[in-house]
């Protein structure tokens, strides 16, 4: 029988998921978008002032999309030779505290990203070239910290209910 965590995790891992898909559409428009702009500069000898903005802009929110779909899949590295040779229940410890810094980290750049979100938007501060209002690059990548610091507490909160084995 699914528990309420278990469902909250469910709910939380589709969002985990269509967030990763979100950062794969963005590194596709990337390449698109560069592959137009080396087209333009090398081919047509006129270089486009925009790909290089565009595509600093698009950083911030890939660079988190998929922050959450890491901690899904255990794709973080890790140096586990030590913590290989500990009984679970220290090995137990070991993941508590992981997760613990995780949530510190994850909850620090979240409330970063809100609070940068907000201040581009409340000033209506735009990117030089592209005239882009800059929040819509800091909101999503600031959902993507929110949502990875919830997944991180679901974890945590399910890693310590479940009996070291």
């Amino acid at each position: 029988m699914k528990t309420q965590l278990d469902r909250w995790i469910a709910a939380a891992d589709r969002v985990v998921v269509w967030l990763a898909g979100f950062g794969a559409v963005i590194i596709l428009i990337q390449m698109l978008w560069i592959s137009y702009g080396v087209f333009v500069r090398y081919g047509l000898g006129r270089p486009d002032r925009m790909v290089t903005e565009a595509t600093a802009l698009l950083l911030f929110p890939v660079a988190f999309a998929g922050l959450a779909f890491a901690l899904r899949e255990d794709a973080f590295p890790k140096v586990t030779m030590v913590v290989d040779r500990l009984g679970p229940g220290a090995r137990k410890v070991f993941d508590v505290i992981n997760h613990l810094l995780m949530l510190g980290v994850g909850g620090f750049f979240a409330y970063a990203g809100i609070s940068a979100t907000n201040r581009a938007f409340n000033s209506g501060v735009a990117s030089e070239i592209l005239h882009w209002p800059r929040y819509l690059f800091w909101g999503p990548g600031a959902l993507a910290l929110v949502v990875f610091t919830l997944f991180t507490l679901l974890r945590l909160i399910r890693l310590i209910r479940t009996p070291a084995i």
